[in-house]
């Protein structure tokens, strides 16, 4: 797949739907930004995901909504979709243009302010650049799991996630860096631990899981990781959600360790969710259980 490079006349203008169809046609999977650069709203038949949510990231969306109602997954190349009746109200609306980077096969590193760019130009290797309001979009070949905040001004933009589309940018794309994969695998920034502040009563059957089956909360575990990871939006109601379900399971039994609630956290925060929200999130869901 090759990256876009096209003259300044289709860049995004008073023809959304024109500069889509030729960045789809150069492989990037698009979407309409309405104004405040947000994705179109879920329309009626799919609000407050109650469409069940997005099966898999190979559809167009998580339904079979064929209007570009979920964010990133309905990002598309397909120019008979793009072009669709479905699609013409949100084209009409449209402010901007974005692309889903992972199903490009890229990632956007993307730098808010010059301090974050400043910070890039020592630590980054050099890649293909695009200006922004505030700072620059640094853009490698390899995609990757996307989270933000990873550092002060710093978002990673890959799968699951999209960027704006502002024009072709600058310089040679060069391969994905181990260094900018590493920035989503450190540590939360916090002097606590998962473990001090995550208090799960003691069992009463000696530790051991009711249900007799490690491969249930296993199941348990990677279930609501795919939920969190999957939510097309509401991710506070579903990360809350999604930690209820897991307390109430296997809150009271003891055979939760911190591992499992890390890899919950991680999922979380892999949407966005800050740790502070997170840590709350839990504690509600305690709370709620009489825990």
């Amino acid at each position: 797949m090759t990256h876009p490079t096209h003259s300044r006349r289709d860049h995004t203008g008073d023809r959304p739907l024109l500069t889509a169809l030729q960045l789809a046609e150069r492989g990037l999977p698009v979407l309409p930004l309405r104004e405040g650069k947000g994705p179109m709203g879920n329309c009626r038949a799919c609000r407050n995901n109650a469409c069940g949510g997005r099966p898999n990231m190979k559809t167009p969306g998580p339904c079979e909504c064929p209007a570009p109602c979920h964010a990133w997954a309905a990002a598309t190349t397909n120019p008979h979709i793009l072009t669709s009746t479905a699609w013409a109200p949100a084209w009409r609306q449209a402010a901007a243009i974005a692309y889903h980077p992972g199903g490009a096969g890229f990632t956007v590193v993307d730098l808010d302010n010059a301090d974050a760019v400043g910070w890039a130009r020592q630590h980054l290797p050099g890649t293909r650049t695009v200006a922004t309001t505030r700072g620059e979009h640094w853009i490698y070949r390899g995609a990757m799991t996307s989270r933000n905040d990873v550092r002060p001004g710093v978002d990673i933009k890959s799968a699951m996630s999209y960027a704006r589309w502002l024009g072709p940018g600058t310089g040679n794309m060069a391969q994905l860096p181990d260094t900018v994969r590493a920035l989503v695998v450190k540590e939360p920034t916090s002097a606590r631990p998962v473990s001090s502040f995550i208090a799960v009563p003691a069992p009463a059957g000696g530790g051991q899981c009711p249900h007799r089956s490690p491969a249930y909360l296993e199941r348990g575990i990677a279930m609501a990781e795919q939920r969190i990871e999957e939510a097309p939006d509401g991710i506070h109601r579903t990360v809350y959600r999604m930690f209820l379900a897991v307390l109430s399971a296997h809150g009271r039994c003891g055979c939760l360790t911190d591992t499992h609630i890390g890899r919950l956290f991680t999922a979380a925060q892999g949407k966005g969710e800050s740790l502070r929200h997170c840590e709350d999130a839990w504690s509600n869901a305690v709370a709620a259980l009489g825990m």
